[in-house]
């Protein structure tokens, strides 16, 4: 008889996920926030010990759809990784929202369906960017404050999290990514996505004049410098973000594995570097009984 074990959340309070993300928050400092593409992905981080997850857009983009991260996926396409993720773990998900499709109150009422524990918005046009890629063009200050203010009336639970992400400091300078910081906090950003800072004082000067917590986002391959949580953490950085790490070197070792089994007609040279089934199985809390 096979039978599939119901999965439990030991030590998760009975809340809401926006207030489990506010309470990782006040446990860890900084709160690490690592990227998962799928709900499988999810439960391996839960197993490693991470306090609270990220869904990234680019994520959405490219491991679900194929496409690059220049706004081409919809609300409802990445609504349907949220669920998805969120069925699987009780771990708190903050979700890329991109620049909210133009809603930002409809994206904040959905989310919070899905099971999200909140959303970041970001300051760019609607045809955004990656963050780490030249080119990025920003709406005005006063637009994006509308966009949070909005967000901040569609939220149905109180401890759903709206973060505020500024692409200023590439675009703008420090001292305009700064101001702008400050104008969406008084909007009612309850956090900041401090994107593409290359220099640790530079945080420093964020944390400093924003006074709520800031994200510093470490994406391999981009602008900011590989920081450690020490390094972070002494410049008063709260949250630090690793959007893509694992799906990096998915890709990398499926690569691997492709070629194999193309060149060699068997996996068995890449066969040590697999997953077993029975860790598959362990990680599911699947059992079979005989």
């Amino acid at each position: 008889m096979t039978t599939i074990s119901k999965r439990t959340m030991p030590g998760l309070p009975a809340a809401s996920p926006g207030a489990r993300l506010r309470a990782a928050l006040r446990r860890e400092s900084p709160l690490q926030v690592v990227g998962v593409v799928h709900a499988y992905a999810a439960i391996l981080a839960e197993a490693a010990g991470f306090r609270a997850l990220y869904l990234s857009g680019a994520g959405v983009a490219n491991a679900s759809y194929g496409v690059p991260d220049v706004g081409l996926t919809t609300l409802e396409d990445v609504l349907i990784d949220v669920r998805r993720i969120t069925s699987a773990t009780g771990l708190p998900l903050l979700v890329d929202a991109d620049t909210a499709w133009g809603h930002p109150r409809r994206t904040v009422r959905e989310m919070i369906r899905a099971g999200a524990a909140g959303i970041h918005i970001e300051d760019q046009v609607e045809a955004k960017r990656c963050g780490h890629l030249p080119g990025k063009q920003l709406v005005t200050p006063q637009q994006m404050a509308t966009r949070i203010r909005a967000a901040v009336a569609g939220k149905s639970d109180s401890a759903f999290v709206i973060m505020a992400r500024t692409d200023a400091a590439a675009v703008e300078g420090l001292d305009a990514a700064i101001a702008r910081a400050q104008l969406y906090r008084d909007a009612g950003a309850d956090l900041i996505f401090a994107e593409a800072l290359t220099k640790l004082e530079d945080y420093r000067k964020f944390t400093r004049a924003v006074k709520i917590p800031v994200l510093a986002n470490l994406t391999e391959f981009g602008k900011t410098p590989l920081f450690t949580t020490d390094d972070l953490k002494s410049v008063g950085v709260r949250l630090v973000l690793y959007p893509l790490s694992a799906f990096r070197a998915m890709n990398a070792a499926a690569l691997k594995v492709f070629v194999a089994l193309r060149k060699d007609g068997t996996q068995r040279r890449v066969i040590g570097q697999m997953q077993t089934r029975a860790e598959l199985y362990e990680f599911l809390k699947y059992r079979i009984e005989t």
